[in-house]
C-alpha cells in the first residue's frame, strides 16, 4: 500500500459514510481531528505549549498508557505518551519537573494510542438515546429525550406494545436497612439448616414479599433481579456504578469481563494470597503477578506476547528491546505462534496449544527438583518469622504436611490436633474466640507445630515428606505432593505432549536456574484460557516459586496503588460513608460466583442445573446464560455498559437467541458510545463520553515497579449534549444516568449533603475530585507523603489548557469548592501530571521491590478440598496438577478430533486492533484492513489451499459457519488464508477484532432514517462462533470450572474452501 492509497483509506472522518441522522453525530471539517492537511499547515504549531496540553490516560487496550494530548481550538489534534508515566518511559520523568518543561517531552505511545482521535469524533458515535422500534434485533430505533427515557426505565409499562415491563422502582423494592438485615441473617440460618423454611416465613410473613423466592430465602430480595454487566470498567467510575448497584439498589449482581482475559490468572492469584486468619484462609486479592521486566535476566513469556498485547507495548518493549540487546537480558518464548515476541527470543517453543502448556511446566517442575536446582533455603521457611530471619519477602506452604486419604489423594493440613496436641483459644477482631489448630512441618525426627503468621519463632521444615505417623495418618509435604505430580511422566513424555523438543526444554530450565532471583516466568492468556486454566496457572506459579523470585528486582511483581476512598489517617475526605442509609446487598448472584451449591436451599443433589463457581467471580460468559436459564432465578433488568459479549465470548453466537427473548430479559438497557454488537439487541441505549472526554482511574498492572495512581480526565469537550440530574447541568453520559437513576428512585447517597454539610453528591466531579484528592495527600497520617502544591504559574497553566472545556465539564471555582481551598493546589499538581508517580529508583531497595508482595504464598488450597463441585459432587484438586481437556463442565473429556476436525483454533491481537473497540479507527485499519485465516505451510499442502483462498471455518457445535444474528441476517466465518512458515501445524490462528456485524458495519434506522454502513468497518471475520459449545450447558462456551475463564484455545475446527 503506497502513500495515497493509505490516505484515502484513512480519509477524513465522515466523509463519503452519509451517516446524517438523529440520534448520531455529524462530522464536519471544522470539528474532526484530522482536519485538512492545509488547515494545519498554514497555522503555526503550538501543541508544544503547556496551556495547549493535557495529561490522561489511554483506552483502546487494557494497558491504560499515560497520554498527553495536544488541543488547538478546542480539538484534539494528536496524541502522544506522558513522560511522567512509567508506562510510556523508563525511567520516566521525576514527578517534580516543571509540567513547562515536561511539555517539551513525549513518552512512547502504540499506533491504538495515537488513532485514539477517531474514537472521540467517531461518526457513528451516539449522541441521543435511542429506544428500540419493533422487536429486539431489528435495528430500528428512534431517538428520544433523556428524561423520557429515565422515566421510563424507572417507571416502566407499556413500553414497546408488548405488554407490561417492571421498572426499576417495581424491582429495587427492599429499601429498609433493618429489613433487609433481618431478612438476610435469617436466610443465612435457613441456608446453613439452623432454622426451617417454615419457621423463617411465619417469623417474616409480613415482609416475604421483598423476596425473589420464598421458599428459597437465601436467593435474596427482587432487588437482585436489576443487574449490572460491564465489559471494561476502570475505578472511580467503576466505584460510581458499582457501588449504585450493591449499596444504593442492594443488589448482589454486578459482574465484569475478568473471564473473557485472563480469569484464571486473577483467581489463581487470589488462592495463593489467601492467608490464614482465624481460623480459615481467606482475604486473597483478585489479582496476578508480572515479570519485573526491566530487571530480569531471564524472562519465560508463556502464552503472553507483549510486543503487540498483553500489557505489552509501550509499557515494556523498550525494556525486552534494551536488555535483548545490551546482553543484559535472554528470552524465550512458549506460544504456538512465532509472534513479533518470539521472533526476538533466544529459544520459541511451538507448543500445542490444548494440552502443552501445563506439560511443559511439568516437565520445568520435574527437571528442576531432580537437578537440584531449585532454592531450598527459601522454600523451607513455613512462616513469616522464618522468611524474615532470611531476609525473603513471602514464605510458602512447601514443607507443610498434609494428610493423605485411603485413595492416596492428598486432603485437608495435618494439623496439631491430629498429633493430640492441644489447640489454643484466641480473640477475633470482633472480640469473639477461635481455636487455633496449629500446622506442622517434619525436621529429622520431630514434627514442629506453627503459626504461619508467626513472627517470632522462626519454623522451617523437609521439603519431601512422604511417611506414616505413628498414630498411622499418611502424611506428604505439599511440595512432595507437587513432585509427584510433576513426575506422572517422563521428561520426554511431557515434551512429546507439548510438542516440544526436550533438549530445548532442559535448555531453558537451566537457563531458568542460573540467574539467582532474576530469573520470571511471565504469564497471560494462553495459560490461563483453558478448562484447566486455574492449573495450568498455579503449575507456571510453581516453577517461579521454585527459585524463589516473588518480590526480588528482576521477579515476579505486583500492581501498587494509592488509597482513593479515604477513611485513613491523613486523607481529607472518607469516602466510605456514602452510603451510609443503604441496605446491605445480599443473597445468592445470577452467576453463583463466591457460593457453594450444596450449601445452599437449591440443593437437590448432584449436579446442579448450571455451574457454581466458589472461587472465582465476574464470570462473563455465565451472565447471559444464565439469565437465559432464569437460574437461579429472572433478571428482570439488565444494564450493560461498554460491552460486546456475544462478539468478545468464546461461543458468543449462542448469546444471541437469549438476548431477543423479551419473556426471558424483559428490560435490556446499555450504555455506550456506539451501536455494538450486543447493544443492538437492547431496549434503550443512553449515550456514554468516550476515555477522552470523561474520568476514571485505571489503577496499576503488576509489570509497573513504582507505586502509581494514574488518572483519566476530561481533555475533550463532550460531544453528547447537556442534561439537568439534581438540578445541574452535565454532559449526557453512563454517571449522567445513574445520577438520574438514583434521584428519581430517591436512592440513598446521592444529593445534598452526601459527605457531611455542603458536601454534595449532584455530579460527577464530586466524588472524583474527593478521590484525588485523597491521593494527593498520600499514605501517611502526618501528611509527609503529600504531593507539593502547585505553584501560581502551574495553577495558570491547569486553567489556560481547560479553557475550550465547557462549564458544564470544567469550573475551577466549582472543582476548587469541591476539594477545599487547602487541598486544590495539590490536587492541581497531580491532575497537571496525569496521576501521582512513584520514581523509577524508589521502587527498589537492596534488590527488592519496595511494593512488593509480602505475605505467605499458597502453593496448596485446602479449601478446594473441602469444597465439592457443583456438578460432580466430588472435591476440588487442591495443588498444582496436570489435567487434561478440553472437558465440559463436570470434567468429561470433549473430542471433536476423532470428529474430523482436525485443526485447533486460537486466537493473538495484532498491535493495531483490541478485541472489540478500534475497528472505527480508520488510520489503523489503512494499516491492516483485514485479517487472515493462518494456517502452516505444511497443512497448507496437506489441504491443497494456497494464500488467497476463501475458507470457512466449521466446528461441531457451529457446523454451518455462521453468526445468526437472529433477524434474518447470518454472517459468514470465512476469511483468507495466509499460508506461513512459524505457526504450528495442526493450528490455526486468527487476529482479534474484524469482523464486525455492527459499529457501522451494517445499515440501522434512526428515526426512519436509513443509516447507511462503511464495509471498512466490516472487513475480515470473527471465528468465535466456531468455538466449542460446553455440551451439557448448551448455550454457553468450555469454562474453567475454578478460576472461571473462558476457554479459548482448545477447539478443534474444519477448513472448508469456499
Amino acid at each position: 500500500m503506497d502513500r495515497r492509497e493509505f490516505m484515502k483509506y484513512s480519509a477524513l472522518l465522515g466523509g463519503g459514510a452519509a451517516v446524517v441522522g438523529a440520534g448520531l453525530q455529524v462530522i464536519d471539517s471544522a470539528m474532526t481531528p484530522q482536519a485538512q492537511a492545509a488547515d494545519i499547515q498554514d497555522n503555526v504549531y503550538e501543541h508544544y505549549k503547556p496551556e495547549n496540553q493535557l495529561y490522561s490516560c489511554c483506552q483502546q487496550c487494557n494497558t491504560n498508557c499515560g497520554i498527553k494530548v495536544k488541543i488547538r481550538n478546542g480539538r484534539v489534534e494528536k496524541i502522544d505518551g506522558n513522560p511522567y508515566s512509567p508506562w510510556c518511559m523508563t525511567p520516566q520523568i521525576p514527578e517534580e519537573t516543571p509540567i513547562a518543561e515536561a511539555a517539551l517531552m513525549e513518552g512512547s505511545l502504540c499506533p491504538k494510542g495515537h488513532a485514539g482521535i477517531q474514537t472521540l469524533y467517531d461518526p457513528y458515535r451516539i449522541v441521543q438515546v435511542l429506544k428500540r422500534v419493533g422487536k429486539r434485533g431489528e435495528n430500528k430505533w428512534e431517538s428520544i429525550p433523556f428524561e423520557q427515557a429515565v422515566q421510563e426505565v424507572v417507571n416502566g409499562g407499556d413500553l414497546f406494545g408488548e405488554g407490561h415491563v417492571e421498572g426499576l422502582k417495581d424491582i429495587v423494592v427492599l429499601r429498609d436497612p433493618a429489613i433487609a438485615k433481618a431478612l438476610a441473617d435469617d436466610a443465612k440460618l435457613v441456608a446453613d439448616k439452623k432454622m426451617s423454611i417454615a419457621a423463617y416465613k411465619a417469623k417474616h410473613a409480613g415482609n416475604l414479599h421483598y423476596l425473589i423466592d420464598q421458599d428459597h430465602p437465601d436467593m435474596g430480595p427482587k432487588n437482585n433481579q436489576f443487574c449490572f454487566n460491564w465489559g471494561r470498567i476502570k475505578n472511580g467510575r467503576g466505584d460510581l456504578i458499582k457501588d449504585f448497584f450493591s449499596k444504593a439498589c442492594g443488589s448482589v449482581n454486578y459482574h465484569g469481563h475478568t473471564t473473557v482475559c485472563q480469569g484464571s490468572l486473577y483467581f489463581s492469584g487470589k488462592q495463593m494470597s489467601d492467608q490464614f486468619v482465624e481460623g480459615k484462609f481467606t482475604g486473597g486479592s483478585k489479582f496476578y503477578w508480572q515479570a519485573d521486566t526491566g530487571n530480569a535476566e531471564f524472562a519465560i513469556f508463556v502464552g503472553a506476547n507483549p510486543f503487540e498485547a498483553n500489557y505489552g507495548p509501550p509499557l515494556r518493549v523498550q525494556k525486552v528491546t534494551e536488555g535483548t540487546v545490551d546482553g543484559r537480558m535472554k528470552i524465550a518464548v512458549v506460544d504456538p505462534r512465532c509472534s513479533k515476541t518470539a521472533s526476538r527470543a533466544w529459544k520459541w517453543l511451538p507448543v500445542e496449544p490444548v494440552n502443552g502448556v501445563p506439560a511443559i511446566a511439568m516437565a520445568m517442575i520435574q527437571w528442576i527438583i531432580d537437578n537440584n536446582r531449585f532454592d531450598a533455603r527459601y522454600l523451607a521457611n513455613a512462616n513469616k518469622a522464618a522468611s524474615r530471619q532470611d531476609n525473603e519477602p513471602t514464605w510458602s506452604q512447601a514443607a507443610w504436611l498434609v494428610k493423605i486419604d485411603a485413595d492416596g489423594k492428598p486432603g485437608t493440613f495435618l494439623r496439631g490436633s491430629d498429633l493430640g496436641r492441644p489447640t489454643e483459644t484466641r480473640t477475633k477482631k470482633d472480640d469473639s474466640t477461635w481455636e487455633f489448630d496449629a500446622f506442622i512441618t517434619k525436621s529429622g525426627p520431630f514434627y514442629n507445630s506453627f503459626d504461619p503468621n508467626d513472627e517470632t519463632t522462626a519454623v522451617e521444615g523437609e521439603l519431601f515428606v512422604d511417611t506414616v505417623l505413628e498414630n498411622g495418618i499418611p502424611v506428604k509435604s505439599v511440595l512432595q505432593i507437587i513432585y509427584e505430580e510433576a513426575r506422572a511422566k517422563t521428561i520426554d513424555e511431557w515434551c512429546e505432549l507439548a510438542g516440544v523438543n526436550p533438549v530445548d526444554v532442559v535448555d531453558i530450565a537451566k537457563e531458568f536456574t542460573s540467574h539467582g532471583k532474576k530469573a520470571v516466568a511471565d504469564l497471560h492468556r494462553g495459560v490461563s484460557q483453558h478448562t484447566s486454566g486455574f492449573y495450568n496457572v498455579t503449575a507456571w506459579y510453581t516453577v517461579n516459586a521454585l527459585i524463589g523470585n516473588m518480590g526480588w528486582q528482576g521477579g515476579l511483581c505486583k500492581a501498587t496503588s494509592h488509597n482513593r476512598a479515604g477513611g485513613r489517617p491523613g486523607k481529607p475526605f472518607d469516602l466510605t460513608k456514602q452510603y451510609a442509609g443503604g441496605i446491605k446487598n445480599w443473597g445468592v448472584n445470577i452467576i453463583r460466583h463466591s457460593a457453594v451449591y450444596d450449601k445452599s436451599t437449591l440443593f437437590e443433589g448432584f449436579p446442579a442445573r448450571r455451574t457454581w463457581y466458589p472461587f472465582s467471580t465476574d464470570i462473563y460468559q455465565e451472565v447471559i446464560p444464565s439469565i437465559g436459564d432464569m437460574y437461579p432465578y429472572q433478571i428482570k433488568a439488565l444494564l450493560l455498559y461498554m460491552g460486546a459479549p456475544n462478539y468478545a465470548l468464546p461461543s458468543g453466537h449462542t448469546l444471541i437467541e437469549i438476548l431477543k427473548d423479551t419473556r426471558k430479559l424483559p428490560l435490556f438497557i446499555a450504555s455506550d458510545i456506539i451501536l455494538g454488537e450486543t447493544s443492538m439487541y437492547a431496549d434503550y441505549i443512553f449515550p456514554d463520553t468516550t476515555y477522552l472526554e470523561r474520568w476514571e482511574f485505571p489503577g496499576a498492572h503488576p509489570s509497573v515497579a513504582p507505586k502509581v495512581f494514574p488518572i483519566r480526565q476530561p481533555v475533550a469537550a463532550p460531544l453528547t449534549p447537556s442534561v439537568s440530574v439534581f438540578g445541574e447541568e452535565m454532559a449526557m453520559n453512563m454517571e449522567s444516568m445513574i445520577l438520574a437513576f438514583a434521584e428519581r428512585l430517591g436512592l440513598p447517597g446521592y444529593g445534598e449533603d452526601v459527605f457531611g454539610p455542603g458536601g454534595h453528591m449532584k455530579r460527577e466531579e464530586d466524588l472524583y475530585l474527593r478521590m484525588v484528592a485523597n491521593v494527593a495527600y498520600g499514605g501517611t497520617a502526618d501528611e509527609s507523603d503529600k504531593v507539593p502544591a502547585a505553584d501560581d504559574e502551574e495553577i495558570r497553566i491547569f486553567i489556560e489548557s481547560r479553557r475550550h472545556l465547557p462549564k458544564t465539564v470544567f469550573d475551577a471555582e466549582r472543582w476548587k469548592k469541591v476539594v477545599g481551598e487547602e487541598a486544590w493546589p495539590h490536587v492541581v499538581y497531580v491532575l497537571n501530571r496525569g496521576g501521582r508517580f512513584q520514581g523509577y529508583a524508589q521502587a527498589y531497595k537492596n534488590e527488592q521491590l519496595v511494593n512488593k508482595y509480602d505475605k505467605m504464598l499458597g502453593l496448596y488450597f485446602e479449601n478446594l478440598v473441602t469444597t465439592n463441585h457443583s456438578m460432580t459432587g466430588k472435591p476440588y484438586v487442591p495443588h498444582p496438577a496436570f489435567i487434561p481437556g478440553p472437558t465440559d463442565c463436570a470434567g468429561n473429556l470433549i473430542d471433536d478430533r476423532a470428529a474430523g476436525y482436525d485443526m485447533t483454533l486460537i486466537t493473538y491481537k495484532f498491535i493495531t486492533q483490541t478485541k472489540s473497540r478500534t475497528i472505527g479507527n480508520y488510520w489503523l485499519n489503512a494499516v491492516y484492513p483485514e485479517n487472515f485465516v493462518e494456517i502452516s505451510n505444511q497443512d497448507a499442502r496437506r489441504m491443497g489451499l494456497h494464500s488467497g483462498d476463501m475458507v470457512r471455518i466449521v466446528s461441531a457445535t457451529n457446523p454451518e459457519g455462521v453468526w445468526d444474528l437472529g433477524n434474518g441476517a447470518k454472517v459468514p466465518m470465512q476469511g483468507r488464508i495466509k499460508a506461513m512458515e512459524g505457526i504450528r501445524p495442526g493450528v490455526v490462528a486468527f487476529s482479534l477484532g474484524h469482523g464486525h456485524w455492527a459499529q457501522g458495519s451494517m445499515p440501522f434506522e434512526i428515526d426512519g432514517k436509513t443509516i447507511v454502513r462503511d464495509v471498512r468497518r466490516g472487513k475480515g471475520f470473527h471465528a468465535n462462533a466456531a468455538m466449542r459449545v460446553d455440551p451439557i450447558l448448551g448455550n454457553t462456551t468450555l469454562s474453567d470450572v475454578v478460576g472461571g475463564s473462558a476457554v479459548f484455545y482448545q477447539s478443534q475446527v474444519k477448513l472448508v474452501k469456499v
